[in-house]
């Protein structure tokens, strides 16, 4: 049941890459830099699932933290799918 780690090792590292993208609008001009747009290209396509929601506050978007809300759940259902399939 590797599989299940690598998936969880997968998700784990794209919650990252999204924290990153987050702490990237904080530094002016970092959005625009070379690893801005790579990290950019990574993580809008799963994002922009999460934009159509309306989930903007008082200027604040809240956009990055329900989508790492959401692959938390989806990790902790990995889980516990791997813990079924060998118990």
């Amino acid at each position: 049941m590797i599989i299940f780690q690598y998936l969880s090792n997968i998700i784990q590292i794209y919650s990252i890459i999204l924290v990153i993208y987050a702490l990237l609008f904080w530094f002016p001009g970092a959005p625009q830099s070379t690893l801005g747009q790579m990290v950019h290209r990574l993580v809008e396509p799963f994002l922009s699932l999460f934009r159509k929601l309306p989930l903007q506050f008082g200027g604040l978007d809240f956009t990055v933290l329900v989508a790492l809300l959401v692959l938390n759940v989806l990790n902790q259902l990995l889980g516990q799918l791997f813990l079924q399939l060998i118990g």
